[in-house]
């Protein structure tokens, strides 16, 4: 997408205000203003303020008042969507039906994991998914194989989990050694135990009006659900998906659509991205380039969910990076009415939705209602 990228977002972005319409106030026959009058402030790129502004007999110019307000004029901040409590919120759930169901049938969740090679990234993504299952009771089977490791190798461990009655879920960590082929590795994970949502045919039915995919891709599934939790409405708005890829994207514009929203998908092919996505309600961005989407980019008022977690270079970090979204994070929040940051908006939420996905496989198995 070279052409869609741009530099990092400055954070001094400055509003500016529209002149004031001319348009006659009410004034009885002496001359006194009648009514109060509303006037709304636009800032381009930032959200509408109305301020309303008594004019009075004694005022000798309406011109004086209105200069005043704008002198005091702020601008706003979205709400931000705090990914991390939410899928506290739901973790805490899924630890009460676990318990449930351990104390009515005597079975608890299980999720196998399997890595291959030793990137840092992955190494990390795992640990994190264990000790979720750890909080929350459910057991967790990990699989460490070496970089060289064949496709055969990984399949074969995928079969004896398919096999075994106490791992109701199956994720194979991506991405996968150049060497290998995903497709095939995903395809050979049984669809009763996809909670990752990536088999062909969990992605078929939810492509597919009327059908009911077993499992939906955790980090999608974890965008809709922190609209869900944060009474934002989907059904009639305009959303915009930027990205298109297999695991986001895709899936993604699909949720959105079920949920009665209509759908555009903004990719390295689209020529008019900035223009499209300045028309959404809501914003999924899922591209995977630090802070490309910019404030405006972004229709006043709207909700922005950014998946994106991309490191970049600072100096002053302990770590000589630091995180950040496919959204330039300051400028945006400036413009929406709610936002997700990075770190702490998407990222806790699909591992919340992973064991929600584990959750829903070992109840199936069992009958459990």
């Amino acid at each position: 997408m070279a052409s869609m990228i741009f530099t990092d977002c400055s954070s001094s972005t400055t509003a500016r205000l529209l002149p004031l319409a001319r348009n006659p106030l009410l004034r009885g026959k002496d001359g006194v203003v009648l009514f109060r009058r509303l006037v709304t402030l636009t800032p381009p790129n930032f959200t509408s303020y109305r301020r309303t502004l008594t004019l009075g007999s004694s005022s000798p110019s309406p011109l004086t008042h209105v200069t005043a307000s704008l002198a005091t004029e702020a601008s706003a901040t979205a709400k931000i969507i705090d990914g991390k409590s939410i899928a506290k919120q739901i973790r805490d759930e899924i630890s009460v039906e676990v318990s449930r169901m351990k104390d009515a049938i005597g079975v608890v969740p299980g999720l196998a994991v399997i890595i291959v090679g030793d990137r840092k990234d992955s190494a990390t993504y795992v640990r994190n998914k264990r000790k979720a299952c750890e909080s929350v009771g459910i057991n967790s089977f990990e699989v460490r194989l070496p970089e060289d490791s064949t496709e055969q190798d990984v399949v074969k461990f995928i079969s004896e989990f398919n096999d075994d009655s106490s791992v109701h879920g199956i994720l194979v960590q991506l991405p996968l050694p150049s060497h290998m082929n995903e497709e095939k590795i995903l395809d050979a994970v049984r669809i009763e135990k996809d909670v990752d949502g990536f088999h062909p045919l969990n992605i078929g039915c939810l492509a597919m009006r009327g059908r009911e995919p077993m499992f939906v891709p955790c980090t999608p599934k974890g965008c809709i659900e922190l609209l869900h939790r944060s009474d934002i409405s989907i059904k009639g708005k305009k959303a915009v998906v930027i990205g298109r890829s297999n695991i986001v994207g895709m899936p993604a514009a699909l949720l959105l659509q079920n949920e009665n929203a209509t759908v555009s998908i903004v990719h390295s092919r689209t020529p008019n991205a900035e223009e499209l996505t300045r028309q959404a309600d809501i914003v999924i961005a899922a591209v995977g380039v630090p802070n490309m989407v910019k404030g405006n980019w972004i229709k006043p008022g709207a909700v922005v969910i950014d998946v994106g977690i991309n490191p970049v270079e600072d100096a002053k970090s302990s770590r000589g990076y630091r995180l950040v979204g496919d959204v330039c994070y300051e400028e945006v929040v400036k413009v929406a009415s709610a936002i997700t940051p990075v770190p702490g908006g998407v990222g806790p939420m699909t591992i919340a939705m992973l064991l929600t996905n584990t959750l829903i496989s070992a109840k199936r198995a069992h009958n459990f209602e």
